[in-house]
């Protein structure tokens, strides 16, 4: 979860008017804003040198002037909200119709189930997976890829939490405590017989719901906890992200990157961790890499080949469209998380009681890192099972996936040949609590 690399942003002057509590935003818009004539024009240009009756457009003259306009109107685009493309799925080699829809909300997330439409009834029931998603920036279509590998086998949920934006004040706060809370709920809402995969920031937030549960003897703890790249313990081999938090400190985030939604969003006034932040966070940490990426696609629209063209529009698509976080929630959990080490250093609490992990023992638990992972390091997702003390040994395993980063270890090749399969199993084996070979998962 990337919480401030990208550096200073000017210091908020705090509670005084809107045009002075929300600058950033403020230039943020106005910026949008008066780029659209400059967009007008550059569409209507790279219309005239598309169209095969233009002469130009045969040309490497003509093809390089619309690629230049292409290659603008991304750059300058604020993208929206990702649809989820997930019509269908193969269930034991039938391609299946899939419907996604809502089945419980509140208004900082909703409970999608992706509804697959059997032709046939199953031999057996197949496991039911609750994926939490990351409230760190990017939409929850950014595990559109792990819902993809999860659905021909099992029954799939996830967590899609709200643009902060979006959401008017009316609605009140939403901090770390409220994450919590909304988990508890959505277990309840299920019903039981769950599995939970939480994937990178939600792994502190999935931990501390279990543990609450289980203080509370609570009939509906899920059968497994999944934990993947997720930051339990950011002082084993911390990254940059983690040193810069531990450096700055909360105030110099309060100060730096929290500012307050402009009118016309429906969250005005409402304070927040912009996503155009966060997203200036995720590129200036591979600079080159996003550079060079644009430079390919100026070449590939020239060369028109399309394959890799819809390769770089699919991927940029999901990587540039970010939502903001409300401020009380980023701050508490970079705060907790990342600043005090709460959950490790047995201080975490929850509503004004201790979060206990030694209480869990209901509940199998997977840890799963990528060896190249430059968010959540080595050995910060395993230090929850020395958490986790009176989970049973033949109930716990630990995968460290070669080759990958952050992002392979819940997406990717990979993560559907080697990651899914050792999951898929650790669930079947988690539903008996007789002694079994759970071990071989690591393997």
């Amino acid at each position: 979860m990337p919480i401030g690399e990208f550096g200073g942003a000017p210091p908020l002057v705090a509670e005084v008017s809107p045009a002075l509590t929300t600058p950033m935003y403020w230039m943020y818009e106005m910026g949008h804003a008066s780029l659209n004539p400059a967009r007008a024009v550059t569409d209507a240009t790279k219309i005239l040198f598309q169209n095969p009756l233009n002469p130009w457009s045969h040309t490497e003259f003509g093809k390089s002037i619309a690629a230049a306009c292409e290659l603008f109107e991304r750059t300058t685009r604020r993208y929206g909200k990702p649809e989820w493309g997930l019509d269908t799925t193969e269930v034991n080699g039938v391609r299946t119709a899939v419907e996604v829809r809502s089945i419980w909300e509140k208004p900082f997330c909703r409970l999608l189930y992706f509804d697959r439409k059997l032709t046939r009834p199953l031999r057996s029931p197949q496991p039911r997976v609750l994926i939490v998603a990351p409230m760190s920036g990017h939409y929850a279509t950014l595990l559109r890829g792990t819902v993809e590998a999860f659905l021909p086998t099992h029954e799939v949920y996830i967590t899609d939490w709200s643009d902060a934006r979006m959401v008017p004040l009316t609605e009140g706060r939403f901090d770390l405590d409220d994450y919590v809370d909304y988990v508890i709920e959505m277990l309840h809402v299920l019903g039981g017989n769950m599995h939970v995969i939480a994937v990178c920031q939600p792994s502190v937030p999935v931990v501390a719901a279990v543990s609450v549960m289980e203080a509370a003897n609570d009939p509906f703890v899920p059968l497994s906890m999944t934990l993947m790249g997720g930051p339990i313990d950011t002082r084993r081999n911390p990254t940059s992200v983690n040193n810069l938090a531990a450096e700055r400190g909360i105030e110099w985030f309060r100060n730096n990157v929290i500012t307050k939604v402009p009118f016309p969003h429906p969250g005005v006034m409402r304070d927040v961790y912009p996503g155009f932040l966060q997203l200036s966070g995720f590129i200036t940490m591979n600079l080159d890499r996003h550079t060079d990426a644009h430079k390919a696609l100026f070449s590939n629209l020239v060369k028109g080949d399309g394959d890799l063209v819809d390769k770089h529009r699919e991927f940029y698509d999901e990587y540039l469209a970010v939502m903001d976080l409300t401020a009380e929630y980023y701050l508490q959990t970079v705060d907790v998380v990342f600043v005090k080490h709460a959950l490790p250093k047995g201080e975490m609490m929850h509503r004004g009681k201790p979060v206990d992990p030694s209480k869990i023992r209901r509940v199998a638990l997977m840890t799963v890192e990528g060896e190249n992972d430059d968010i959540s390091g080595i050995g910060q997702t395993e230090a929850t099972h020395a958490l986790c003390t009176a989970i049973p040994d033949h109930r716990r395993v630990h995968y460290v996936q070669k080759g990958v980063g952050h992002y392979g270890v819940f997406n990717g090749s990979r993560f559907r040949s080697e990651i899914v399969p050792r999951i898929s199993d650790f669930m079947l084996s988690a539903a008996d609590t007789k002694p079994k070979l759970v071990a071989a998962a690591a393997e």
